[in-house]
């Protein structure tokens, strides 16, 4: 069976649209599909950390969100964008003790459309002790997880992400080969089909 890895950014709206129809994508084919956490490094793409090119990044981050929106409102998907750069990384690690339990689509599927209706906030302990209970997740191992082996998942995937050479998200990788970017789905069905069939 063919298997897709699929490299997201809870942060990341684009990451948000290219969840389901990856799911869509692996029910078709049949496909493995992993979801796997990628920490993007938002204030640098956008360059707003250099006070130089400040406004040029504002410049390019209303422009992503409008993009983004322009895919999202056909599907009837609100994105808000955030009043800060969240850290992302609680999130994610809730996201790797959800999959300990199989329910990390789960929690997944709950916080995307939270976070981007400004619902969720990704540095609260107790909004991401909440989620997890709602996505059938007993929190009460989460503390351990956090100051034990989570960082050291979550920089394991990192490391593994790099090594596959992604570099933003969302990103698919089909036998090394990268697709990035919720629009080039076409481009995954196109390079599984093949293998699907022999």
């Amino acid at each position: 069976m063919a298997t897709v890895d699929l490299w997201l950014d809870l942060r990341s709206p684009y990451s948000f649209l290219a969840k389901d129809p990856a799911y869509a994508l692996e029910r078709e084919l049949g496909v493995t599909l992993r979801l796997r956490p990628f920490a993007l490094n938002l204030a640098n793409i956008a360059n707003l950390n250099d006070p130089a090119a400040l406004a040029n990044g504002l410049r390019k981050v209303k422009y992503l969100y409008a993009d983004a929106r322009r895919f999202a409102g056909p599907r009837g998907i609100t994105l808000l964008g955030p009043k800060k750069i969240f850290d992302q990384k609680l999130a994610h690690l809730a996201w790797l003790y959800a999959e300990k339990s199989s329910k990390g689509r789960t929690l997944i599927d709950l916080a995307y459309p939270r976070f981007f209706k400004r619902e969720l906030d990704y540095e609260d302990r107790g909004a991401i002790d909440a989620l997890l209970k709602e996505s059938g997740v007993d929190p009460a191992g989460f503390e351990a997880f956090v100051a034990g082996e989570g960082p050291g998942e979550l920089a394991t995937h990192q490391a593994e992400a790099e090594k596959q050479g992604v570099f933003a998200v969302p990103t698919f990788v089909v036998d090394g080969e990268l697709f990035w970017g919720q629009d080039r789905i076409d481009f995954v069905r196109t390079k599984l089909t093949p293998k699907l069939t022999q």
